[in-house]
């Protein structure tokens, strides 16, 4: 039996078969706090009269199925995921009526209660195969319809979807029913349902195509905090940006962005009726970096109303057509249309950090990548398919030039609005436009996996000029050498401080490229490979420019150059080049006085990751004091009120650790010893909360004292993380519990109960007998259900701070005697694996300084 997953041979022949007409979804989600009332009547053709074929389900049951007015029994035609239908025409109409349950983990129609005043909160999430959770439905994203939604609620709600929310009807006992109008031609992971008493905030935006309404909608008990100005005010920036840049009227005619609780993602790009973490509504102060992030999630999820909305893949192997393109162009955006100008440092800083670090997993995969069914993708949304594809994209404009790739972009939407493509689609246009044969840059680029080394090799004379300079490019075993397109910069030290006297434009290709340029020069004090972050490829310093970065590393006057030095520093740390606690050294040297919040958040990040993972085991308590008490000197030396004393604070509470002295952290908490202009908020309470339970000075009723002060959805999130967090035997079994063994428990409380049951810094005797115990757990993960909750089981309770030879060995015997196991576990289980294979290494590299 197919269970719920579809293979990309059984979609083809399906599109063969079927052409979508209309669909039109009934819903009565008045029917009970379980499961839901759902009914689907489909139109469409079939090219073979007599044929058969399937709808997608997945729900409580199937009460009655028509195919032309003549009905099937379900008990033989309902199975798994699949409702067979028989004895098609030419012309059908096929109905289903089938009731549906509501999902607490995030994916179909998820229902919240908010504790604050008990209310019901709804919203839809179907990507990728998970609008057959809410109605019967062809689940694939070349069988586009007109959708139709009739939805039945309580009166005192909101409704949204896709199409403007009409006047309600009554349906009596206090209820109405809302009848929305037929869609354009979408595919049907980009419908929504969004319904509850949520609060709105209207606006509107003018557009190529007239004023389009805008609106924000939120829980009641998050309204205070929305700060509905900037959001509106950005994504009026958005509107204007694509518009112009697309050369195509926004395609909707309405446009809602509405906060969603417990959700799994960032956001989701349903057509005019978009979803976004509540978390980005910011109960208490932020980092700069999350303000950026929270802008560039706006603006991707606004891109996608052309790419991924009015133009859908045909197949999940061209997801990058949404994601890469979607992330490009709010990058694009954010750094010309709005005040975030520095967001291409932002992103090198970031994404690329993900991308690199995804890239070198033993399951790394081409941009287009191989996927054979549903599975294959539910694990692809990932650095390859979002980070990657946008920094080759970047690349892409510069080998081709901004105005030509604008105006192949300008044809593509032209030619296939409203339809699906494929990678080939997209490279006719820009062929045209360039008059470039992009056939084998595609191949090299989006076809092949892995990253590339870029070295240089500089020899210089007894007077110090060079003599020989060339470029050094080497891949990986799965990759391939490329073509770049990047400047080499050229530093000196002035004052102390490092100035590019010259920036060379290079193009490489094959294992060793030239520099003229450089020859009868004097040696530049630091030679930077990948200047400006145009190409995607790790770099190295030469012997002398790695001296120079370590002796300034306050050096550079703007943060681009110092964050690809870094991110140098980084990958050499992480490929046992360099010892974790040099690098350790090197960030504690470069963290004060930083002021990129998105920087010092990635360097803080890496701190971490040296110092409990890549330090050498007999080093790494001492290592871990000393950073810590160091970050706390940063902390108290930062400007007050400041986005680097905020972070540096959390820093310290992650830093945190069994048998560490709590009054410094209790005296923040309690008032007695505050930070001059730090705010002492929701967010920090729980972050210092958490990081004194690390340090065993928190028990479980400070922590419920702490959730009555203000019982929220987020509060029971922060909660079960720090639950989680405190160092005994007891509190880990009753977060495996909770996490793994207990059902009905919410996918975020499942995510947060992770974070804090494999906290870094865990004393290693809590989880050595997780090993055995999270092993034989794989082998019944699957019958969870849910995608979502699989993957974060999987991942969050890993033992992963153990990174040691036992943990090694029980995961590369559990993939070897498990090789038939389904392939997304078992890329789960592979990239838990890998980071403590490299941990090894780099703690034998640290050992050795």
């Amino acid at each position: 039996m197919p269970g719920t997953n579809l293979t990309r041979d059984e979609a083809a022949a399906r599109a063969a078969l079927v052409t979508v007409d209309t669909h039109d979804v009934t819903l009565d989600v008045t029917t009970g706090d379980e499961t839901f009332a759902t009914t689907s009547t489909i139109r469409f053709s079939c090219t073979e009269p007599g044929a058969e074929t399937f709808l997608d389900f997945v729900g409580a049951s199937v009460e009655e199925i028509l195919v032309n007015g003549t009905a099937l029994d379900p008990a033989t035609h309902y199975a798994d995921s699949r409702v067979r239908v028989t004895g098609l025409a030419a012309e059908n109409e096929v109905t289903v009526r089938a009731t549906g349950r509501y999902t607490n983990f995030g994916e179909g129609l998820h229902r919240s209660v908010d504790p604050v005043d008990g209310e019901v909160y709804l919203y839809t999430q179907f990507e990728v195969p998970d609008s057959r959770r809410a109605f019967p439905v062809f689940e694939q994203p070349d069988l586009k319809a007109a959708f139709a939604f009739t939805v039945t609620a309580p009166e005192h709600w909101q409704v949204v979807s896709v199409s403007p929310t009409p006047e309600p009807e009554p349906a009596g006992e206090g209820s109405a029913t809302w009848r929305f109008a037929r869609t354009p031609r979408l595919s049907s992971y980009v419908t929504a349902l969004v319904a509850g008493p949520y609060d709105v905030v209207r606006d509107s935006v003018s557009t190529r195509g007239g004023e389009v309404p805008l609106g924000l909608f939120c829980r009641r008990s998050l309204t205070p905090y929305l700060d509905a100005d900037n959001l509106f005010r950005l994504t009026k920036q958005g509107f204007a940006f694509f518009e112009e840049e697309f050369d195509l009227a926004y395609p909707f005619e309405k446009y809602d962005q509405l906060f969603a609780p417990e959700y799994n993602m960032g956001a989701m790009e349903n057509a005019g009726c978009v979803t976004i973490s509540e978390t980005y509504v910011f109960r208490s102060r932020v980092t700069e970096a999350l303000e950026e992030r929270r802008a560039l999630t706006v603006l991707h999820e606004l891109a996608h109303m052309w790419f991924g909305d009015l133009v859908t893949m045909t197949w999940w192997n061209d997801l990058w057509l949404n994601e890469s393109f979607a992330e490009w162009a709010s990058t694009t955006c954010q750094a010309e249309a709005t005040d975030w100008a520095d967001a291409w440092t932002t992103f090198c800083t970031y994404e690329k950090d993900w991308a690199y670090t995804q890239d070198q997993l033993s399951t790394t995969h081409p941009i287009v990548a191989p996927i054979e069914n549903l599975r294959d993708v539910e694990v692809n949304f990932d650095g390859i398919t979002y980070a990657k594809g946008a920094s080759v994209l970047k690349q892409l404009v510069a080998y081709v030039g901004r105005d030509a790739f604008r105006d192949g972009l300008r044809e593509y939407f032209r030619t296939h609005a409203w339809g699906n493509t494929t990678l080939a689609d997209l490279l006719v246009p820009l062929e045209r436009t360039s008059g470039r044969d992009l056939r084998a840059w595609s191949r090299a680029w989006l076809e092949t996996a892995g990253v590339n080394t870029l070295r240089p090799v500089v020899e210089v004379d007894e007077y110090g000029r060079v003599t020989s300079a060339v470029l050094e490019q080497t891949c990986t075993d799965v990759g391939v050498l490329r073509p770049h397109r990047l400047g080499v910069g050229l530093y000196d030290v002035e004052d102390g401080a490092l100035r590019r006297t010259d920036l060379l434009e290079v193009d490489v290709d094959g294992e060793r490229t030239e520099l003229p340029a450089l020859v009868g020069r004097p040696q530049p004090d630091l030679l930077l490979v990948n200047d400006d972050d145009l190409a995607y490829a790790k770099i190295r310093l030469d012997e002398r420019s790695l001296a120079t970065a370590l002796a300034h590393p306050r050096g550079f006057t703007s943060s681009l150059p110092r964050t690809l030095v870094l991110a140098s520093a980084w990958d050499m740390t992480r490929e046992a080049e360099m010892g974790a606690r040099a690098f350790a050294e090197l960030v504690l040297a470069t963290v004060p006085g930083e002021t990129d919040s998105t920087l010092l958040r990635t360097l803080l990040g890496q701190l971490r990751t040296a110092v409990h993972f890549y330090c050498a085991p007999e080093h790494r308590e001492a290592t871990r004091c000393s950073t810590r008490d160091r970050l706390w000197e940063a902390a108290r030396s930062a400007a007050p009120g400041s986005d680097a004393q905020l972070q540096l604070v959390t820093a310290v509470a992650g830093f945190s650790s069994a048998g560490d002295d709590p009054t410094p952290m209790r005296a923040l908490l309690d008032g007695s010893g505050p930070l001059e202009g730090l705010r002492v908020d929701f967010e920090v309470r729980w972050t210092l909360l958490t990081g004194l339970a690390a340090a065993g000075d928190v028990d479980v009723a400070e922590i419920d004292a702490e959730l009555a002060r203000e019982d929220t959805v987020t509060g029971r999130e922060r909660a079960a993380r720090t639950r989680a967090a405190i160092p005994t035997a007891e509190a880990k079994a009753a977060a495996w519990h909770t996490a793994v063994e207990q059902r009905g428990t919410t996918n975020a409380v499942v995510q947060m109960t992770g974070l804090g049951f494999a906290r870094p810094g865990t004393p290693a005797d809590l989880l050595r007998p997780y090993v055995e115990r999270y092993h034989a757990m794989l082998d019944t993960v699957d019958d969870i259900g849910s995608s979502a909750l699989v993957e974060s089981v999987v991942v969050g309770l890993y033992p992963l701070p153990l990174a040691d030879r036992e943990l090694l060995d029980a995961t590369e015997r559990w993939l070897a005697d498990h090789p038939t196991a389904p392939a997304a576990l078992r890329r789960l289980v592979a990239e838990n694996r890998d980071p403590v294979r490299r941990a090894l290494t780099a703690q034998e590299r640290d050992a050795r300084d």
